[in-house]
Formats: C-alpha cells, structure tokens, sequence
C-alpha cells in the first residue's frame, strides 16, 4: 500500500540501533489499512422497459419472470463468494396501455420488489408531469439518478448526480446520466423551468472528484450506443462519452434499444439472436453495455477488482423467455423457459386486471365513423388514415407523417370511442418513430412511397403534405403549404415497422436522423383523440391533398 507523501515530516538525520528501527516499522505499519482482498463483482443490468410489466402474449419476458431469473444470479454469485449490483440504463415509462394508463405504478413497484440499486433518468421519465414523475420515485424507492438536470433557475441538481455503493470492502461509484435531446423528445411543458447540460461535462468533473475515493465508475446512462461514435442529428451517445472522459470503467447504456453486441472494434452486430455469444463495446478502456429493450434480456457483466485495476471476467446477454420461429414456423423458447416468481406475478396481477377494465373506458367521442374499413384504407386516402398520420404528427412535432394502411385494422366509431375501440385500430403495439431527412432524402423516399400498389397494405395514409402522382411518379410535392427545399431538414413521422423497412418502404433505422420515440401507436392515438373530442370527420376528410392519376 502506498502512503501518501505531502505533509509528512522527513525521518530525522540520527542514527538508531537496528531493534528500534524495527520496532518503529511494526509500528507504522500496523496504522496501515490491510489491502482488501479481491472482489468477484457481478453487474446486472437492463434498459428501456417501457411498460412491460407483463408477459406479452407469447409469455415473454415480464417482471415477474426477469424476477427468477435475477435471484438465480444472486444465489449463485452469492455461493461463489461474489456481490452483486443491478442497475437500469432508463426509460421505464410509456409502450403499454396496461402501464400507461396506471402511471407506470406496477412497472417501479415491480422494479423495487426484484431490488434495483439504481436507475439512470430517462427521456420517457418526462411522459408524465412533474407531479406524476415525484409518486414514481417514491413508488421506485431505489435512486433515479442523473447528474446533468439541472433547475434551470437556481442551478440545483433536480436528481442524485451519483450513489457510491459498498461491495465487500469496496466502493463503487454509480454516475447517472441523460440524453441531452430530451427537451425535443417530450412534450415542452413536462421540462419546463429544466436544464439538461452536457453529460460528458458533468462526467468529466465527477469522475475526478470520485476516483480517489472509489473502487469503480460506473456510468449509467440514458444515451444511446451509436457505433464509432457516429451519432448523427442525435445527442453524443456512450461512444461519444467514454471517448471523451477518462476513468470510466462501465458504462450501463439505454436509449437506442439495441444488443450493444460487437463483431469487431466500431462493428455492431446488428442481427445478434437469442442466446448467441455478446462481445460488448470498449472505447478508452470503459466496457460499453446495452441489453436491448422491455426486459428481453438481463445482461451480466462478471469483473474482478483488485489492486487497483478493474478487469471484465466474462459478459452474456441472458434472454427472458425470448421465442425463436423453428423450421416448421412455430415460435419456440430460445432458451430454457423461466417461471415467473410466484410472489410478484400476485403483486402485479391486480395491476393487470385494473388495466384491462380500464380498456372499456371511454376516451372520447365522434360525430361519425372514421373510415378505417380495408378495402379503402388500401385503395385511397380515408378519415381515420389521416386522423392517425395526424396524431403522429402532434406527438412528434413532426412536418409530416405516413402510416401503412396494412396497420389500420378497423374503423372507430361513431359515438362513444374507448381504448379498447383504438387498439382493434392498431393493434400490433408499434412505436411511432421519427427521421430528420433533407429535402432531395425526403422525395427520394417519398418517391418509393407514391409507388406503392392500392390495394395493399404498403398504400400509405398521409398528413401534412399535398401530393400529386402520375403513374406511380411523383408530379409535385409541398410540405405545410411550400414547395419542398432540397437542402432543408424535414422531420418525417412514420412507424417502427415501416422504418424497419416493412411492407417493402425503403428502411430508415439506420440513418442517422432516426429516432424511436417509444410511444406506443395506440397511446399516441388515444391522447390525440382524447385531447380533441368530441371529434368533427369533416375535419379530417383527405379531400384532395393526395392525388393519383
């Protein structure tokens, strides 16, 4: 062990008999504290849960079973002489109407009952107003952390910046980050009076203030993983932080919603599977983790500290009762299926009924019906068509929006409209995703778009645009009342699916103006309507803003 030396007297110029030197180096160095021993720490960790807090209807993942598989791993890093932290890169809220409609209350009591340490700050933490945010840190119990909200009037830290964690006589410092793009991801009103400041500026500092104090810096983040640090439009991600900042040795991502998985050095494997080996990313000696989505998987991270030095002994992606399509095109189990725990499927079991009922609540109502019927949603432009590529529109910011009519499934009422009624519209649980493209991007797919055959599920419904097609071939194009500018940024709203390249649309995931928002189809669709009942069709009548000839 090293002493350090400023302040210390120099040892005064006298000989001493060789007895006394001893006895005054027993002395000294029964003052000193003995070197802990090595710590065998596990680091758990998952990300972007968003709502699911119960098995789809495949009986994949799930709290309740994310709960057994949890304790498992306890029990056996426990018999193994190691200690354990579980983390959660953020994003609890909004993705399903279940947990929406019941302010995510099952999905942090759930959270609190498997025994989170900590939690990075979302940008879906702010779905909900300020007050609502307040009840699920209590419900939560654990710390959301992120060090970079501030009040922007007084300057205050709003969250815990960091938590230091003791594991078997070390320290372990837990930093919580946030995407600084959260201000244009939600709605304006639920960050007013809020600053979010660089997150590697904040880290930068913490970091130095804690690394003589600490074991191990962990950062948990809501960022994103962009790979090489190619960000794009977006805010710098966790490439972009662990370039920027020395010191860090994990960092617990969220955000982008993919298996941070490496082929090679700044090569993703984007078509990682169930149960296959996961290499996480590495930039500037700190481990980048991600584990995809809604509890899919739990990552692992197994390191052995000692000595100074932090060493990655071994990482996997554990599935949750993931299925795979076998041969014959049925959905098996990837792995071993995991039972629920008894004790918190109950706990959340009223949460799911309430939900449920909840469905036959009415949300609103309409003068009439719109016109989702699938013959002509796939043929021309209809009422409900554009009603939802509107509210796409309002929930994004978006200048325009287009929706597959192979997504509309049924027509909405005229009368009373419940939520059950909007989700036999969009049933599939898509998310509603965003692409900043320019204005010769934005035609080039618009051009791809116009192409597409009425009659099937690619035909696309639209708001926010006038179009004129000839045989397939766009004639001309204006977005909110003007002529299309090649070199203007447009944002374009559109759906997971189509993004994906679903119903053959060109994909768009991957560009770097991409987004998804994580706001669920249905949930976007009830807001809208619920905001603007009682409903006038007329006003969404598609009149000739699309024309084909």
């Amino acid at each position: 062990m090293s002493v350090p030396q400023a302040g210390r007297r120099p040892f005064p110029s006298v000989a001493l008999p060789l007895a006394a030197v001893g006895a005054l180096l027993l002395a000294g160095c029964a003052g000193l504290r003995t070197p802990p021993a090595p710590l065998k720490l596990t680091v758990l960790h998952t990300n972007d849960h968003h709502g699911r807090f119960w098995a789809n209807a495949d009986g994949e993942y799930g709290l309740a079973a994310r709960k057994t598989l949890i304790d498992q791993v306890r029990a056996e890093v426990a018999a193994a002489g190691g200690q354990l932290l579980l983390l959660d890169g953020g994003d609890v809220n909004t993705g399903v109407p279940e947990s929406d409609l019941q302010q995510a209350e099952p999905d942090f009591k759930g959270m609190a009952a498997i025994g989170y340490d900590a939690m990075a700050v979302g940008n879906h933490e702010f779905d909900k107003p300020p007050a609502v945010l307040q009840r699920q840190r209590q419900w939560a119990g654990f710390p959301l952390l992120s060090a970079n909200i501030r009040d922007a009037a007084s300057g205050q830290r709003v969250f815990e910046p960091y938590r230091i964690f003791e594991r078997g006589g070390r320290r372990i410092a837990v930093i919580g980050l946030t995407t600084d793009d959260t201000p244009r991801l939600v709605m304006p009103a639920n960050v007013a009076g809020l600053r979010f400041s660089r997150p590697a500026d904040e880290a930068r500092s913490l970091v130095g203030e804690l690394r003589g104090q600490v074991d191990m810096v962990i950062a948990a983040t809501h960022m994103g993983h962009y790979v090489d640090g190619k960000a794009g439009v977006n805010a710098p991600g966790d490439v972009e932080l662990a370039r920027a900042v020395p010191g860090l040795d994990l960092i617990v991502g969220g955000h982008s919603q993919n298996p941070v998985c490496m082929l090679a050095e700044n090569r993703r494997n984007e078509a990682y599977k169930p149960g296959e080996p996961c290499a996480p990313d590495r930039q500037n000696g700190a481990w980048i983790v991600q584990a995809h989505e809604w509890g899919k998987y739990v990552g692992r991270a197994d390191f052995v500290i000692d000595g100074g030095k932090v060493e990655l002994q071994r990482y996997q992606l554990l599935p949750v009762n993931l299925k795979v399509k076998a041969a014959d095109g049925k959905k098996v189990n990837a792995t071993a299926l995991i039972a629920e725990d008894p004790a918190l499927r109950a706990l959340l079991e009223p949460f799911q009924q309430a939900g449920q009922r909840q469905l036959g609540v009415a949300v609103g109502q309409s003068d009439g019906v719109l016109d989702g019927d699938r013959t002509r949603v796939r043929a021309q432009p209809t009422t409900l068509g554009g009603f939802i590529a509107s509210a796409m529109m309002a929930r994004t910011g978006a200048d325009l929006a287009v929706m597959n009519s192979g997504g509309v499934r049924d027509s909405l009422p005229a009368g009373v409209i419940s939520y059950r009624d909007i989700l036999k519209v969009q049933p599939f649980a898509n998310t509603v995703c965003t692409v900043d493209l320019s204005g010769a991007e934005l035609q080039t797919w618009l051009a791809a778009a116009a192409k597409m055959t009425p009659g099937s599920g690619a035909f696309p419904q639209t708001a926010g645009l006038r179009l004129r097609i000839a045989g397939g071939v766009i004639e001309s194009l204006s977005i909110g009342g003007q002529p299309v500018d090649p070199q203007r940024r447009y944002r374009l709203a559109i759906n997971n699916f189509m993004a994906a390249g679903g119903d053959g649309y060109p994909r768009l995931d991957q560009h770097p103006g991409f987004v998804n928002t994580g706001f669920n189809d249905a949930e976007v669709l009830r807001g809208y309507l619920a905001e603007r009942s009682p409903l006038r069709v007329a006003d969404f009548e598609p009149g000739d803003a699309v024309q084909r000839r």
